[in-house]
């Protein structure tokens, strides 16, 4: 059976909302899921799972969340040749680096040599009906590139 590994980093929750909502679909797909705080994992760990999913917020003007720089340093050493990545988050649209966050995770992927499962997907703060749908369609497309 397939496994997919999400790494998260919340700060009010809603990064976390993000991550479970992606792996309440991708179990409703028969895959095994694995879901950990940023700060409880190495990037190493991605090298057990078939699926790579970041779930991260955006701090301040773009920055990556503090907790997650060390995880996002390690991802770049790796080789994630043959994993299938996706990466999503939340952001404020009040800043002009929307969930920038989220595309250095995809730019960081993109070095391990991971192939990418589906567009990322970015969230406005709190998670709404539309983002469920958009997440669990994300979820889909990374199974279905498998």
């Amino acid at each position: 059976m397939a496994l997919a590994k999400i790494v998260y980093a919340s700060l009010t929750g809603n990064t976390e909302e993000i991550a479970d909502v992606v792996a309440e679909a991708f179990e409703n797909l028969n895959i095994d899921v694995t879901v950990d705080e940023c700060t409880q994992v190495d990037a190493t760990e991605f090298e057990e799972a078939d699926i790579c999913i970041v779930a991260t917020y955006t701090y301040g003007d773009g920055e990556l969340p503090d907790e997650i720089v060390d995880f996002y340093e390690e991802l770049q050493e790796l080789d994630l040749s043959g994993k299938i990545y996706g990466v999503c988050g939340s952001g404020d649209t009040f800043y002009d680096d929307f969930a920038k966050s989220v595309d250095d995770f995809a730019q960081a992927f993109e070095k391990s040599g991971a192939t990418k499962g589906a567009d990322s997907v970015k969230v406005d703060l709190n998670v709404e009906a539309e983002d469920i749908e958009n997440l669990e369609a994300f979820a889909k497309k990374i199974a279905a590139a498998l």
